[in-house]
C-alpha cells in the first residue's frame, strides 16, 4: 500500500486534509445514474481508501441520484472522526439521466436535506454550488442568489463550510463578499488550463482548489508526451498526471475517482511519485505552454 502522507497536506475549511483523497463521482452507474454493477465492489473501494489514510472524500446526492451518498454510509459510518466528506448542489438529474440546473431556493435547501439524510449526517462539512448557467462550463452571471441560500443553511448550522465549482474568477470574488470560501472546484489538467492564473490568487489567499477530470474525464488525455514520460517513469498516464497536479500549487487537492480496488491503489501510488523540473517542463508542452 502507497504512503498518501508524501503527498502531504491542505487545509481546507477548519481541518488538514491529505492532497490526495478521493471522488466518489464513478461509484454510481453508467453515466452517474443508477446503481453500480456491483455493490460491494463500491464498498470495498471506500474502505480500502479510507484505510489508506484518505480523509477527504468527494461526493454529491445528485450522484445516482442518491446511489453514492448511500453507498458511502453503508460503507463508512459511523464515520471515521478525521473523515471530511465533501459535497456539491446546483443540479439535478432527469428521468433520462440528463444533468439539469437546481438552483432554486426550494431545490437548494432540499439538496442539502437529501445529502444530510442520505449520508447520515446532522451537518455537512462542505457543500460546493455547483453553478449550471451552462452545463459545458463556467459562464458569467450573478451567483449571488443562489449562494445567499446557502449561507442561510450555513447560518442554521446545516453547512459547516461553503465552496464554489464550475466558477469563473469573477463569480469566485462575487462569491467571497457572499460568504466565507473555502475551496474552489473547477476542471483542471495537464491540458486544461484556463484557471493557471485563478489557482494561484486562491493560493495566497488559501483557499483549496479541487481539479476533477485530472486526464480528461470521459474523453481521456492522449498525449504522446504524456505517455512517454509515464513510460520512462515506470508510471501510469494517470499517476503523471496527478503528479503534476500535486507539485503544480500547493493549494491542490485531488479527487480521482474509480470503481476498482486496484485503480484506487494505482492512484493513490501518485503520492510517492517524484517528477524533476525537467519532466516538468516536458509536460508543459501538453498544454502548448513554454516555462519561462
Amino acid at each position: 500500500m502507497s504512503n498518501i502522507d508524501q503527498a502531504g497536506t491542505y487545509v481546507l475549511g477548519d481541518r488538514n486534509v491529505k492532497r490526495l483523497g478521493y471522488g466518489a463521482m464513478q461509484l454510481a452507474g453508467k453515466g452517474v445514474f443508477g446503481p453500480p454493477k456491483d455493490r460491494d465492489a463500491a464498498i470495498a473501494v471506500l474502505r480500502e481508501a479510507v484505510e489508506a489514510g484518505v480523509n477527504h472524500i468527494d461526493t454529491s446526492d445528485f450522484y445516482g441520484p442518491h446511489v453514492t451518498n448511500q453507498i458511502i454510509r453503508e460503507a463508512l459510518y459511523p464515520y471515521p472522526d478525521d473523515l471530511m466528506i465533501v459535497t456539491k448542489i446546483g443540479a439535478m438529474r432527469g428521468a433520462d439521466g440528463s444533468w439539469n440546473p437546481a438552483f432554486s431556493a426550494e431545490q437548494l435547501t432540499q439538496a442539502v436535506h437529501d445529502n444530510l439524510r442520505n449520508l447520515g449526517l446532522d451537518a455537512m462539512d462542505v457543500v460546493n454550488l455547483r453553478v449550471m448557467l451552462d452545463v459545458h462550463g463556467p459562464a458569467e452571471g450573478s451567483i449571488e442568489e443562489h449562494l445567499t441560500v446557502l449561507a442561510e443553511l450555513q447560518r442554521k448550522g446545516l453547512v459547516r463550510h461553503i465552496g464554489l465549482s464550475n466558477v469563473t474568477p469573477t463569480q469566485v470574488a462575487e462569491g467571497q463578499g457572499i460568504a466565507k470560501i473555502v475551496c474552489v472546484q473547477n476542471q483542471y489538467n495537464l491540458a486544461h488550463r484556463q484557471d493557471d492564473a485563478m489557482i494561484d490568487d486562491l493560493a495566497r489567499d488559501g483557499i483549496a482548489y479541487v481539479p476533477f477530470f485530472p486526464l480528461g474525464g470521459f474523453s481521456p488525455l492522449q498525449s504522446s508526451t504524456l505517455s512517454d514520460v509515464s513510460q520512462r517513469l515506470d508510471a501510469t498516464p494517470m499517476q503523471v498526471a496527478l503528479a503534476w497536479l500535486l507539485r503544480r500549487a500547493p493549494n491542490i487537492l485531488l479527487i480521482p475517482g474509480t470503481s476498482s480496488v486496484g485503480h484506487l491503489r494505482e492512484n493513490l501510488a501518485a503520492a510517492e511519485l517524484r517528477l524533476s523540473d525537467a519532466v516538468m517542463a516536458e509536460l508543459e508542452d501538453v498544454a502548448g505552454i513554454r516555462p519561462a
